[in-house]
């Protein structure tokens, strides 16, 4: 476990974290990754007064704070909710004895523009042909988007077109990683809310609550409606601690204090590279307003397995 004293150098919060020096353990590119989040999780995560026996991500995505957490052991278990059916079926594939099988076929790939489109326009007979379809859709779709209407990435990286956002190996090393720690990972297909909802007096679980923000989530996820009111409603029932993330808007501030929580606003940039602020939720946020850590020790990140490139 990570301790205060394996803890890096402080970063003030009007700082935007540096993703390239944060772990990368997802096997998905999304617009509304958390990787810059990642040092803020560790600093809310050890700031508790217990290790957390488990961690619950009800909007799970691409599940990058959850994985962050339970790899640099922050937390015992790591439980991962999933309405998204095409998202499901990798996080199935990966927790249930198939990581290897996805990653072969993955590193055995030819990216063309015509082997990509027959991957996307053919219909999945198995699990575990719908889940490598959903990577191929979410690497090469541009900006990671796999919302209805969605278009191919066309000039990618460098020129490279859609062969700049398929890195076999890397992708091979985090499916395989997860894979391996599919002992302390659940997944359940279902929605968050209930899933909060029916959780909530577990004090042993705390929730890291990240669900499609009210700006851009109709443009950017496939299930995009989410009934905020109602989701305020189950976290204010939570027995345990938990954190929320949202895009700053009036509505969400207003929610957050009518429920009686705590709000703080952190920088980040976007998939264009602009700063912008996100506001943080939970019970008590000193902690965020204390400042938090850039990175926690070498050996510490050296549990990764993985990393590199997004």
């Amino acid at each position: 476990m990570v301790t205060s004293a394996q803890v890096g150098p402080r970063m003030k919060d009007n700082k935007v974290v540096n993703i390239a020096a944060v772990p990368h353990r997802s096997p998905f590119r999304y617009p509304g990754g958390k990787t810059w989040l990642v040092p803020r999780i560790r600093a809310w995560l050890l700031s508790l007064p217990t290790k957390p026996h488990e961690l619950a991500e009800p909007f799970a995505g691409g599940a990058i704070v959850g994985l962050s957490a339970v790899f640099e052991d922050l937390v015992k278990r790591l439980v991962l909710v999933e309405m998204d059916e095409d998202v499901g079926a990798v996080w199935q594939v990966l927790l249930t004895g198939s990581a290897e099988k996805l990653g072969a076929r993955i590193v055995d790939f030819d990216v063309t523009l015509e082997s990509v489109k027959a991957v996307l326009d053919k219909p999945s007979t198995t699990i575990l042909d719908r889940a490598f379809a959903t990577i191929v859709r979410n690497r090469m779709q541009r900006g990671g988007i796999m919302a209805e209407g969605a278009s191919l990435m066309k000039k990618g990286e460098n020129g490279r077109g859609l062969k700049s956002r398929w890195y076999a190996d890397t992708l091979r090393k985090r499916i395989e990683a997860i894979g391996l720690m599919r002992e302390r990972i659940g997944f359940i297909a279902g929605d968050g809310i209930q899933f909060i909802r029916y959780n909530a007096h577990r004090p042993e679980t705390v929730f890291f609550i990240d669900p499609p923000y009210t700006v851009a989530g109709r443009r950017l996820y496939t299930h995009s409606d989410v009934d905020h009111e109602k989701l305020f409603r189950a976290v204010a029932q939570v027995r345990g601690d938990f954190l929320m993330t949202y895009d700053n808007a009036a509505e969400i501030r207003a929610l957050a204090k009518a429920s009686g929580f705590d709000t703080h606003l952190v920088s980040m940039k976007n998939t264009h590279h602009e700063v912008m602020r996100e506001l943080l939720i939970g019970r008590d946020l000193d902690w965020a307003r204390r400042g938090i850590s850039a990175r926690v020790s070498d050996s510490q990140i050296a549990l990764s397995l993985v990393g590199g490139q997004r």
